[in-house]
């Protein structure tokens, strides 16, 4: 895997992180989602996702308590092996969730993967996924996330863990120069 560079984008809910993901699949990363592999797994089961998010957050939770709380990180390294042997030297991984995914994908990819975690003021990310157009929350719905994910999933390590942080406070081009100036760092 000489010359892979591998980007896992991690931060909490509405903390910026699509904004960071289409800035990289806009320069030609392409990206696996940890979600997608849920999403796929929903529909081959035949259960639906409803637009609060509960039956995903739910099967998220359940798949990764009876199948294993590395279950999803092997569908994605899978999937990102697969890129790899086709000749993508640049990806983006978008929505580690765990500790576990963590720690598996750091054992997999241990000189080619680097963390970025996305954090924004807890107001301001309140604010933010209350105005989405797409699934939006309100405070309470927010917080109740935050709390199943950080307790449930064990969220907080990868962020905690991180090899940068983006503060994302600001205006979306403060922070793609951001991711920029990090690509050119860990490229040399």
């Amino acid at each position: 895997m000489e010359n892979v560079k591998i980007l896992a984008v991690v931060g909490m809910s509405g903390s910026g992180k699509s904004v960071v993901i289409d800035h990289l699949t806009e320069k030609g990363y392409p990206k696996v989602y940890f979600g997608g592999m849920v999403y796929k797994e929903m529909e081959k089961r035949g259960i639906e996702r409803t637009e609060d998010g509960e039956s995903e957050k739910k099967f998220r939770e359940e798949i990764r308590e009876k199948e294993g709380k590395d279950w999803v990180v092997n569908q994605v390294i899978a999937e990102t092996k697969d890129l790899i042997s086709a000749g993508q030297k640049r990806i983006v991984l978008d929505g580690v969730y765990s500790w576990t995914e963590y720690k598996t994908l750091k054992k997999e990819f241990p000189r080619c993967l680097t963390f970025i975690a996305i954090v924004v003021d807890k107001k301001l990310r309140y604010e933010r996924v209350a105005k989405r157009p797409d699934r939006s929350f309100d405070a309470a719905a927010i917080r109740e996330r935050d709390r199943s994910e950080i307790e449930n999933l064990e969220k907080g390590g990868p962020i905690a863990a991180a090899d940068y942080y983006i503060l994302n406070n600001g205006a979306i081009k403060d922070v793609e120069e951001r991711v920029d100036e990090i690509i050119k760092e860990i490229e040399f």
